[in-house]
């Protein structure tokens, strides 16, 4: 069944060059480790001691202390310094602009799922015109 504005043997609409580009989706956000800490920090408005977040990102210190430096140089994190006690902690948190950057990007991440997700019929496959066959 043709979806919709097509007919059984044409192709899809092209919505413009780079349709599927997603240039929101900034590689200093992208990469696993940080989006694990940005989403951490941005659901403690607070912020969350270096060992927390390390707990929270399954990272060992060397690795969440490269990650935290990338995003500091960013300026998308920044590092508080205090004492608990005789003990010396370092806190990390959001800055305004990296907390507005991050919700720009989780948006361009919604764009990505809502046009990822097809209007899928368990037992219909796709639907392509006469003289294509599976390789």
């Amino acid at each position: 069944m043709p979806r919709h504005g097509q007919t059984e043997n044409a192709k899809p609409a092209v919505a413009g060059t780079g349709r599927f580009s997603y240039e929101g989706l900034d590689r200093v956000m992208h990469e696993k480790a940080r989006l694990g800490i940005l989403a951490s920090l941005a659901a403690n408005l607070g912020g969350l001691l270096f060992n927390d977040l390390k707990q929270l990102c399954s990272l060992t210190d060397g690795n969440l202390s490269r990650h935290l430096t990338v995003l500091s140089e960013a300026r998308l994190v920044e590092t508080w310094k205090g004492t608990t006690g005789p003990r010396p902690q370092t806190m990390y948190r959001l800055t305004a602009r990296g907390r507005h950057r991050f919700a720009d990007y989780i948006g361009v991440l919604e764009k990505v799922v809502a046009d990822a997700q097809a209007e899928v019929q368990p037992d219909a496959g796709p639907q392509l015109s006469k003289g294509w066959s599976p390789a």
